[in-house]
Formats: structure tokens, sequence, C-alpha cells
């Protein structure tokens, strides 16, 4: 029963970078709303949470325009949901309204183009901000596609799909209202792995102190090389029954080449010789590839 009841609720996994893009994205608006309104603006960050795509666009309170935009890098669309209070704001704002009165409000009217194109300005303000936000963990360009006032022609995503909604307030001294992004988890998709890590430029499962102590201690490690005449494989009955003086014939001359193994692996080919009072291996073949890419990897590309 509490499953069906919490079916409508989006629980996804914290992406801990996307808080502080959006952090820095509202120290970037403040400063660039101040110099478009040449008011004293302030941007707060309410709200990051997940919520499903459908049941935020019934959500929408209206009258409301929202932007599609485009993500280019990360080939998806997201939203930019301006609220008619902040909207009247800007609007009472830009046309140069009297501080301390509050922004006079048509209720039951389609916005005009000149509402239109001021609000439009300013989402491209917030797009060039996001744009910058975003830039110290990856280059994403936001464009502005299009401007809808009705919540149905503004789908990008379909309804059950999950979504990250960023809920922003922007004061104006006594005027403002909300504005609201919202990118779907598919567009955050590509960057997925980058917007997991805890600090800008954060490696996982990486520890290169550690890589460089392995590399340095893999070089000095020593390995038992043997250099084999001749194998062949016998009936382990046959093993046992061996007694001493019994002879194993084996299928090699006194020049035949000897294979030099370490383990079970096959480093190159030499010959047997004699140097001083000790036997020696001349090796006639390089070592092989398979090994040295595997020693490489181990010794961190040395």
């Amino acid at each position: 029963m509490r499953a069906i009841i919490n079916s409508a609720l989006v629980s996804y996994e914290r992406l801990p970078m996307l808080e502080i893009v959006f952090d820095r994205l509202v120290r970037l608006m403040t400063t660039s709303l101040r110099n478009f309104t040449s008011d004293n603006v302030e941007v707060s960050l309410d709200q990051i949470s997940s919520v499903r795509f459908g049941d935020y666009l019934n959500s929408i309170p209206l009258p409301a325009i929202i932007a599609v935009f485009r993500a280019q890098q990360l080939d998806n669309f997201g939203l930019a949901t301006v609220d008619s209070a902040l909207i009247y704001s800007i609007v009472d704002v830009l046309l140069g309204g009297r501080r301390g009165a509050a922004a006079t409000r048509v209720e039951g009217r389609p916005y005009t183009t000149i509402e239109r194109t001021l609000v439009t300005r300013m989402i491209e303000v917030v797009l060039n901000d996001a744009r910058q936000a975003f830039a110290p963990l990856t280059q994403v360009d936001f464009t502005l596609d299009r401007i809808e006032t009705n919540p149905r022609f503004a789908a990008i995503a379909r309804p059950p799909n999950a979504a990250i909604i960023v809920k922003l307030r922007i004061d104006m001294e006594d005027r403002g209202g909300k504005l609201e992004l919202v990118l779907p988890y598919a567009t955050l998709e590509p960057i997925r792995k980058m917007l997991l890590q805890q600090f800008m430029g954060e490696k996982f499962g990486r520890d290169n102190i550690w890589e460089g102590h392995l590399a340095s201690e893999l070089w000095a490690t020593k390995l038992e090389v043997r250099a084999v005449l001749d194998e062949h494989k016998e009936p382990l009955s046959k093993i046992l029954d061996l007694k001493v003086g019994d002879t194993l014939m084996l299928d090699a001359a006194p020049d035949s080449p000897v294979a030099l193994k370490c383990g079970a692996v096959d480093l190159s080919v030499g010959r047997v010789g004699r140097m001083g009072h000790s036997l020696a291996v001349r090796v006639e073949k390089p070592i092989s590839v398979a090994m040295q890419q595997a020693v490489m990897k181990l010794g961190g590309g040395k």
C-alpha cells in the first residue's frame, strides 16, 4: 500500500556537482540581472528537487511564460518557467516603473508582444549565465528555442520521465517573483559522471599517489623466470609409478630452442649455453607484446 501511495514520488541519486553549478548560477544571475535592470536585484536558490515531468507541467500556475531552450552539446532540451509576478515586475522595472509601487497586474488576458519580448531578453541573460555556470565542468551552450504560454506545447519529455527542478527567487526591492529551471534526467545523462563528483576534477576510482607507489614497487619486483626445454603430458598413474633410475624421454636436441616462461606466460625463446661455470640462456626474440602491455598497464604507463 505504501509503495502505491509513493509511486508518484521520484527518488534519484544526488548530484553534488549540480548543486555547485546552480550556486554559481545564483551569483552570476545576481550580477547580470542588476546590470540588465539597473536595479537592486537579489537572487536566491529555494530548492533543487526531482519530479516527474508530467506532474510538473500540471503544477505550473497559469498564466505563465514557459521558455523552451536547447542544450547544444547535450543534444536535448530544458524549460525555464517565469511566473506572472516576475513577468509584471520585469516589465515594470524595464519600462521605468516607480520604486515602492507594486506592479500592476491585468489578469485574464494573454501577454502582449512587449511583455513577451522583455521576458525573452531576461531569459537570454539567464541562459548565458547558465552557460558560464557549467563552463568549469563542461562546455554547454544554452540557446532559446521558443516561448510558450500553454504547458501542453512545452512538452520536451514523456510525462513519466524524471526531471530536475531548480526553483529560484528573484527579488527587486518590493517586487519580484519566481523562475524555475527544469532539466530532464535525459538531458543530464551525457555529463552524469561529472555531476556525481564531490569536487571539481575528481577522478573516480583513481588515486595518483597510490598509482605512483604501485609503479615504483612493480619495477623493483623480482620475477621467477624458467627456461623450459620441453613439455609433455603423462598420466598421473605413470608419474606415481616412477622409480629411481627411470628415464623420461624428451623430444629435444642439445641445440633445440628453450622457452622462457614466467608462470604460465611465455616471455621469449632462447638458446642454452655456458658462461664460465654457469649454464646460460641467450635471448633470441623480443619479449612478447602481451607481457609488455600487461606490465605497462600495471606500471602506470611507464
